[in-house]
């Protein structure tokens, strides 16, 4: 199969490369899925277990990319709940073969169907930035209504569905971003809008929830906007600075199957939008990587036609 790969940590994104791979292998609980679309992170080949397995042994060549949507080719042993032909979506493990490829091998309770009127495209940019919108505002700062959330980057991956999911649940959204984004952040649902490099903060009043995508000097700033008792989540990294007698949280994303499917049935009823910017092939995946271009929305790499 066709994949794209890293071999050498230290060229890092210069060193992604369009090669032939061997058919994944399906393990016991896994599922093979025939890539239709596929999600990247541009930091991934940062992260340590794009380069090593659980055990921290070397696993290069790697293929990068843990966002998939497709349809299930094969079955591994003692696989349940999913079947050949179906068309799925998901996360992929951080420490295995990722999406950027024509087949991927998943643990099948990281999937979970696909409405057939749902475009993989834009399930492919939903998995991880939707899983991780809902477990930071709920999960994490047990958000509710008539609660203020303020969400940095809001109009990005995670926070553009972080503005939408709260706005759903009857809070007041703040969305942070620059002043280009502030027409797609209200229009996502917000209820104010601060920008970061010209407006003043302590305009904006405390907060129940800061969710914040950025860190640095963003997220360390950010503590004094949280209310007594509140809470301060990141997923950029550990928080160094805590709201007073609040709650700093940063986390990690997890595989939740009946939180995909909710989120699925939500893109499909028009609940909930993604933003995709560009869709380019497998081919052009490395470029996609490179970029700097500033592009509204998520790039996602199309595999194979529906």
């Amino acid at each position: 199969m066709r994949a794209i790969t890293v071999r050498d940590r230290e060229a890092g994104i210069k060193g992604l490369t369009l090669e032939d791979l061997p058919h994944p292998h399906a393990a016991e609980n896994d599922v093979i899925v025939r890539v239709h679309a596929a999600g990247f992170t541009r930091g991934e080949l940062d992260w340590p277990a794009t380069w090593t397995d659980r055990a921290g042994r070397d696993r290069t060549p790697s293929v990068p990319g843990h966002e998939v949507s497709g349809v299930v080719t094969e079955l591994g042993y003692g696989t349940t709940g999913l079947t050949v032909g179906q068309r799925v979506f998901g996360p992929t493990d951080w420490t295995r073969n990722g999406s950027l490829a024509e087949y991927v091998a998943v643990e099948a309770r990281n999937l979970a169907p696909l409405p057939a009127d749902v475009d993989h495209t834009a399930a492919a940019a939903l998995p991880i930035s939707g899983l991780t919108a809902w477990q930071g505002l709920f999960d994490h700062a047990r958000l509710s209504t008539g609660q203020t959330v303020l969400v940095h980057g809001a109009a990005g991956g995670v926070g553009s569905i972080a503005v939408q999911l709260a706005h759903e649940a009857g809070a007041r959204v703040v969305g942070t971003g620059r002043s280009a984004d502030r027409d797609t952040v209200l229009d996502l649902g917000a209820h104010a809008f601060l920008d970061l490099e010209a407006d003043r903060w302590e305009d904006t009043g405390q907060v129940d929830v800061v969710f914040d995508v950025i860190g640095g000097d963003i997220l360390d700033r950010s503590a004094a906007l949280v209310r007594p008792g509140g809470t301060l989540v990141s997923i950029a990294h550990q928080p160094t600075v805590r709201p007073d007698d609040g709650q700093a949280v940063f986390f990690v994303v997890e595989p939740d199957r009946l939180r995909l499917a909710d989120l699925a049935r939500r893109l499909r009823d028009g609940m909930l939008r993604v933003r995709v910017g560009e869709v380019r092939s497998l081919a052009d995946a490395p470029a996609a990587f490179t970029s700097r271009q500033r592009v509204p929305g998520r790039t996602i790499i199309r595999v194979a036609e529906d």
